[in-house]
């Protein structure tokens, strides 16, 4: 989900995904999971595929999700469709992407999710979390490249198995997911014919992308619902602030917005809402959904509806700003109040701070006097500090650029690049990050005015808009198309 990881003063700090809240999309217990939906193996992977140390050669349990109900088997050729997994949990992402099991019939594909290591269960150093995350030592065997090689290795060692050398692979992915269908396609050609990165903000890096293109897209998405919305967001910081220094003003701020106990400094509050207003941006789908949390369709527009509503007292700003964040927080009404400094991770994401602070140095956090945030500026100097004070260790914050590339994409990836579709809906904050146009007629951008994020990998629903329905019929026609001219070349 490339979600935030810091918290310093004038930037998003660290979502809380309240346990009480999350559940997968489907609510899936892992027995109807498994029958239903895939079946959970383990790959023994190597632990660093770069270096010839003794230590290199330890291996782990990789965790990866099969389900060949539709395959058509090696002696057809079928295809085989990977999912490369996100920064958490294997099992949710794969909950969460129906488009690849919709599709598999038509295909007859084989489909494969393979779990990222040291998330979920594929965890390095027999599994013990305490070991893996223990410091920078252990956890220096995390990173894309090390992911995107344990995803070659088990694929190509899978297919030997199956004895289908000739399968074609296409992979898919989601957001960071989508940034490693996109690389793997790139550093790995031989292995995979074709990629979908949905969402994935391969170009979110310094020097490369402003780090103000997030904040403003969010911004924009409450707008162009409503400029008193936006208003009343713009304005609520101060208003805070204000009430916390009145007499009685702490106590009111927990009142107006049912926080469990006294701890409603406005540090804690304003982070609180800020998440909710990323969050709903971010998942702002027309159907409603249960990624995150249980949410209605259009999450910004019901938060407006909230702010722009007479519901209770209409002077009541935070009464409203409370009620907007509901839509986010507690949309099924189960939650009585809140505890602002609830850190729960149901879904195992809490080591994207190694990464975020070693090589997905990705700017965002910087507003203009525009933006529905409090201005401010984006600091790679107090990124830097943090993960000096958390590892022991300096950022490289060029890395990706150097391995991945990122600066005149359009004109490199031209060259010699082939078969990636790169989805965006430009309600998505991520989306200023993304590839927005077609690069050659085999790099091909589909970009959504309405859509959010990684919409087109959701499962679909009746209530699907047909913008929507045609986006997912032209991703399945490039893929065919990627498939029938391999067969041809063969």
């Amino acid at each position: 989900m490339l979600h935030f990881t810091f918290t310093f003063s004038h930037t998003i700090p660290l979502p809380r995904f309240p346990s009480s809240l999350v559940h997968p999309e489907l609510q899936l217990s892992s027995d109807s999971a498994e029958k239903n939906l895939y079946k959970t193996k383990f790959f023994t992977q190597i632990l660093d595929h770069f270096n010839y140390n003794p230590q290199s050669y330890q291996t782990f349990q990789q965790r990866y999700l099969i389900n060949d109900t539709y395959w058509g088997g090696f002696k057809n050729k079928a295809p085989i469709f990977v999912y490369t997994g996100n920064e958490g949990d294997i099992e949710w992402f794969t909950q969460n992407t129906g488009f690849m099991f919709e599709k598999a019939p038509h295909f007859k594909a084989l489909l494969v999710f393979i779990e990222h290591r040291f998330y979920g269960k594929s965890i390095p150093f027999g599994g013990n979390k305490e070991i893996a995350y223990a410091n920078s030592s252990t956890l220096g065997y995390l990173s894309s490249t090390q992911a995107l090689a344990d995803y070659a290795t088990l694929i190509i060692d899978l297919k030997k198995n199956l004895s289908a050398s000739d399968s074609p692979v296409v992979v898919f992915g989601g957001s960071y997911g989508g940034m490693l269908a996109a690389w793997f396609r790139l550093k790995y050609p031989h292995v995979a014919i074709g990629a979908l990165a949905s969402s994935a903000p391969i170009l979110h890096f310094m020097g490369v992308t402003s780090p103000y293109v997030f904040n403003n897209i969010i911004t924009q998405d409450f707008r162009g619902v409503s400029e008193n919305c936006y208003k009343v967001l713009k304005g609520s910081w101060k208003l805070i602030e204000d009430t916390f220094n009145k007499k009685g003003g702490p106590e009111l701020l927990q009142k107006s917005f049912r926080i469990c106990n006294n701890e409603s400094d406005p540090g804690s509050l304003e982070g609180w809402l800020q998440t909710a207003w990323v969050y709903a941006a971010m998942t702002d789908y027309p159907t409603p959904s249960n990624f995150l949390n249980p949410m209605p369709a259009y999450p910004v527009r019901e938060m407006c509806k909230a702010i722009d509503s007479s519901r209770g007292n209409n002077n009541n700003t935070l009464e409203k700003l409370y009620y907007a964040a509901n839509i986010y927080y507690n949309y099924t009404g189960n939650v009585k109040c809140f505890d602002l400094n609830e850190d729960s991770d149901p879904h195992g994401l809490q080591e994207w701070q190694w990464q975020a602070c070693t090589e997905m140095i990705m700017p965002l956090g910087g507003n203009n006097e525009e933006s529905i945030f409090p201005e401010s500026k984006w600091s790679y100097d107090d990124r830097s500090s943090y993960c000096q004070y958390a590892y022991n260790l300096t950022p490289r914050p060029h890395w990706i650029t150097t391995e991945f590339g990122g600066h005149d994409i359009k004109k490199v990836l031209r060259r010699f690049a082939s078969n990636i579709i790169f989805f965006n809906g430009l309600r998505d904050p991520w989306s200023g990050g993304g590839v927005l146009k077609n690069i050659s007629k085999t790099i091909v951008a589909i970009v959504a005015k309405e859509g959010a994020h990684h919409v087109d990998l959701r499962f679909s629903t009746k209530e699907d808009p047909k913008w929507l329905k045609r986006i997912r019929k032209q991703e399945v026609k490039i893929i065919a198309r990627w498939i029938k001219q391999y067969h041809e070349d063969l």
